[in-house]
């Protein structure tokens, strides 16, 4: 697991590349799948969900209409931190994106397999085809040519 750390002056330190990261390039290893642990530099202390939710609070303000927490969601969020027992509601979260994450990917697959065969892509491979033995012919017919002007 690749270790970054955080130094008191809030820089990010990748002990992996020996290099300084941003929030940016943490994103880029989760979006890779890369597994690591940020941790404090000098009292070893787990900084990783700190880090993770500066992650997404700085996607939330990248772009205004890729929001994924409205002001409401964020709110009823809250209220979910103040029941005297909260609800076991991380486990609950983390399976629904798992499984909308595998539904999008699906659904991408799919689509990409139905353009593979939709009847204009049958027509374009068809004509390519078509293509394809004409050249052909037309090569062979006039190596016959070619080789019959070579007997005379």
């Amino acid at each position: 697991m690749r270790v970054i750390r955080k130094y008191a002056n809030r820089r990010l330190y990748d002990t992996q590349q020996s290099r300084y990261v941003t929030l940016e390039d943490l994103r880029g290893l989760i979006l890779e799948e890369e597994p690591f642990r940020v941790e404090d530099a000098k009292t070893r202390e787990d900084l990783t969900r700190t880090i993770l939710l500066s992650i997404i609070i700085e996607q939330e303000q990248a772009d205004g209409d890729s929001e994924v927490f409205s002001n409401d969601l964020l709110q009823q969020l809250i209220r979910v931190y103040a029941m005297a027992r909260p609800l076991p509601l991380a486990r609950y979260l983390e399976q629904g994106t798992q499984l909308m994450l595998e539904q999008q990917k699906r659904l991408q697959d799919q689509w990409q397999q139905a353009m593979r065969n939709s009847p204009m892509e049958l027509m374009r491979e068809m004509a390519e085809d078509n293509m394809r033995f004409w050249k052909n012919t037309i090569t062979k017919a006039q190596q016959k040519e070619d080789d019959d002007e070579g007997k005379q």
